[in-house]
This record gives C-alpha cells, structure tokens and sequence, in this order.
C-alpha cells in the first residue's frame, strides 16, 4: 500500500507542477480590488491561514487531536470571523469568493469537530473521517485561490524609480 500512495503522491505533485507552469503562462483568475490597507490585510490572514494548516498537520500527525480541533476552530472556523475582520472584506469580494470563504470556514468548524472526536475515537474509519475533514478546509482555500487573484495596487503596476519601464 506504501508504493500506492508514494505513487499517487508523486502524481499529484507533477499534476500540480504541470498546473502550476501553465497558470504562469497565463492567469485567468479574476482579479479582485481591495484597498491598499485591506489588500495587506487579506494576504495577512492567508498567510496566516497557510500556517495554521501547517500546524494542524503537524498536530494531527502527532496525535494531538485536541490542539489541533483548538487551532482550527480559534483560527480557521466560524469562530475566527471577527479576528479576520471578515464583514469589512465581505463587500469587496465577489459572490464565488464570498461562498469559498464560507465554506472554509465551515469546513474548518466541522474539521474540528472531527478533530475533537478522534481524540476519543482513534479507528481507522474515525482518521478516515478526520483526514477527510481537513481536505475539505484545503479544497476550498483551493478553489478559492484557483478562481480568484488579489489584484496588485495600481502604483505597483507602474514602473517606480531607477526601475525600467
């Protein structure tokens, strides 16, 4: 079963380069304006969000359920809308991101959930539920990101000084 999954790994990683060349080649992704304020904002939690589902994995990994159902829960779920300032981007975003965004979100409260629950219930259809769970966090940020770029500012488009134009 070892090989399977290194195969199946290596797969999605040279599925994932391949996308990754011709999303360079061209973005098709609908930009998104933000203020210049909120714009940093944004990236900020993204950032945040990409390292908060690091440590999930790394507390999964260890067996350390319970702290990865806090995290999820505290930075990632319906819990963390007020720390993200989430009403204040609401207006900006289009109705697809608005729905991705949800839909992290809630997927992250129920990862908890699951979470929390493998913490009692360590058999192997309860990390099967689990591991299922937290792909529903990463398939949304993904759709997200897949569909939807943050649009550079207008004065970093434009050629500053000592740069060539």
């Amino acid at each position: 079963m070892g090989d399977r999954n290194t195969q199946g790994a290596a797969a999605a990683i040279a599925l994932l380069i391949g996308l990754g060349s011709t999303a360079r080649a061209q973005d098709t992704r609908a930009p998104v304006e933000l203020p210049p304020m909120m714009r940093e904002h944004l990236l900020g939690n993204m950032r945040d969000h990409l390292l908060t589902l690091n440590q999930i994995i790394a507390d999964v990994s260890a067996e350390r359920y319970v702290d990865a159902a806090r995290l999820a829960e505290e930075r990632l779920g319906m819990s963390s809308l007020r720390a993200h300032e989430a009403e204040h981007f609401a207006p900006y975003f289009p109705k697809g991101m608005q729905e991705a965004g949800n839909a992290m979100h809630h997927a992250a409260s129920r990862f908890a959930i699951a979470a929390s629950d493998s913490d009692v219930d360590r058999s192997y259809q309860g990390l099967l539920k689990l591991a299922g769970a937290l792909s529903e966090i990463t398939a949304a940020c993904a759709a997200c990101h897949a569909r939807y770029s943050i649009a550079q500012p207008a004065e970093s488009a434009s050629p500053g000084p000592g740069r060539p134009r």
